[in-house]
């Protein structure tokens, strides 16, 4: 009995990793500041949001800038242009992060491997121009000072705790979708298709449509944090759209671990914190980024969250 109870066990255990992360979440804004918890949140659900297309569809991609960016300014431009409430804003962006999602799988699926990620990254540089000619987006100066208003037209989320609540709300919806997902008959269907996709084909799935699928609501879900973000920080830039932005979110899964649930949040953990704390070193700090990326890639092969369940499985 007592071993059945033992912190290896646990750890396992993903009801008690969900209640571990809720309690983390808790707790995180009476031990650090507020808005620096929301930034990694934010990124914490684009990175998990990747990782459901890379980790658990086996489709690498070079574009998903293009959901976050793209949604951060539909969101900021709905908020402070069109006046609509927070909900609605964010619920704005996710729309058009899943209509793009829907676009740009519906082309990049045709290809595999090395090639769909050259597809996917070729569409974002598309939507990272229209976001630098397009009247709405600003061009280079973005929008800025986007209201944060007041949710559902009545509670006010100008204070950092109260809309650290919404937040907190918004990315644990998106960590239990994901894990419902993942866990689902077509997440499972999902991840035979990555195992082996022509026998899923053998057995009559249709993997370019279930592939589609995975795409749209992992973009939406990108989508969702990068309207977030963007009343979070209460601007959105081309920062937010550019290639690099992909860039991070690929460095975020694969430091926190690709095919675990909770494994980006880690990535995104250790990124933004890097960013934040060695903003002062200027441009080295990307040096700083690519050395962590190195020593996790050779240290971690299966990421931090991998190599940490490997280590409690084996001490169990």
């Amino acid at each position: 009995m007592a071993g059945s109870l033992s912190l290896p066990s646990l750890v396992r255990d993903e009801r008690f990793v969900a209640l571990a992360m809720v309690a983390l979440i808790a707790v995180a804004p009476f031990v650090a500041y507020p808005f620096f918890v929301m930034q990694v949140l934010c990124f914490g659900l684009f990175a998990c949001a990747f990782n459901l297309l890379l980790g658990y569809g086996g489709l690498l991609s070079f574009g998903h800038a293009a959901f976050f960016g793209l949604a951060s300014y539909v969101c900021a431009h709905a908020a402070k242009v069109w006046g609509l409430t927070p909900e609605l804003a964010i619920l704005s962006g996710a729309v058009v992060a899943a209509l793009l999602g829907l676009v740009v799988g519906a082309l990049a699926i045709r290809r595999q491997g090395i090639y769909f990620a050259m597809i996917t990254l070729g569409l974002a540089q598309m939507v990272q121009f229209y976001a630098t000619q397009a009247d709405f987006t600003g061009g280079e100066d973005g929008i800025q000072g986007v209201p944060r208003g007041r949710l559902f037209g009545a509670i006010d989320l100008s204070d950092d705790r109260v809309l650290y609540i919404l937040v907190a709300v918004i990315v644990l919806a998106g960590l239990f979708a994901i894990h419902r997902i993942v866990h689902s008959p077509f997440g499972q269907v999902m991840k035979a298709i990555r195992d082996n996709e022509p026998r899923s084909l053998s057995l009559g799935y249709d993997a370019e449509r279930f592939k589609l699928l995975m795409f749209v609501l992992s973009a939406t879900l990108a989508g969702v944090a990068g309207a977030t973000k963007a009343l979070v920080v209460r601007i959105a830039s081309l920062t937010d759209v550019h290639w690099t932005m992909s860039g991070l979110v690929v460095l975020m899964a694969l430091v926190g671990g690709t095919g675990t649930l909770f494994g980006p949040m880690l990535g995104a953990l250790v990124v933004v914190t890097m960013e934040h704390y060695l903003a002062p070193l200027g441009s080295w700090v990307t040096v700083a980024q690519g050395a962590v990326f190195v020593i996790c890639v050779l240290a971690f092969r299966d990421g931090i969250a991998g190599t940490l369940g490997k280590l409690l499985r084996k001490s169990g």
